[in-house]
């Protein structure tokens, strides 16, 4: 029980202070359920469509052809390989997490997988797109420029300030997965 009330407690605070709300302001708690459904109709819109995809990479593609394009020694061809899958992903930024759950587990290296959800989360092709047809192909393509080289360095650098312990603690959580 004890453990049961630990995983879920914040869901349990939230529901007390939506109940707060709704003694206090109802107009408040309406909203607040509506903004509730909105979110949780998308989440069952997305995430069902990503673990499917994720069990077809699971099964489909071995371990050992995720590691030579995408591991320790797979080099630019990895890094492009990162980009472009996390700029050609759809869906918001907490698809990608169970991604790179599965990645971990097939041996893909970290800063592979912090730059991947870096292009996740920054260079996603319709967005640049909607740059690109709203505010100019100048303002995109230097976001772009300034993106991708941010998003690298930022992985070099989160890879070797995270101690190698502290690292392969990371892939063998993943293997539990």
């Amino acid at each position: 029980m004890k453990d049961l009330l630990k995983r879920f407690r914040f869901f349990l605070v939230m529901l007390m202070i939506l109940i707060g709300v709704m003694l206090v302001d109802h107009p408040k708690e309406i909203k607040a359920l509506g903004i509730m459904a909105s979110s949780l109709k998308e989440m069952l819109l997305v995430i069902p469509p990503v673990f499917i995809l994720l069990g077809l990479l699971d099964v489909w593609v071995p371990k050992e052809t995720m590691v030579r394009h995408m591991g320790e020694g797979s080099g630019l061809k990895g890094v492009v390989l990162a980009v472009l899958l996390g700029s050609a992903a759809a869906g918001p930024l907490y698809g990608a997490f169970p991604v790179a759950g599965v990645f971990l587990k097939k041996g893909v290296s970290l800063s592979n997988i912090l730059i991947f959800l870096g292009a996740w989360s920054t260079t996603k092709i319709p967005m640049f797109l909607f740059e690109w047809t709203s505010l100019g192909g100048r303002f995109a393509l230097t976001r772009l420029v300034v993106d991708i080289p941010g998003i690298i360095i930022i992985a070099w650098l989160i890879c070797k300030l995270v101690p190698e312990a502290e690292q392969a603690r990371v892939y063998q959580k993943a293997e539990k997965l």
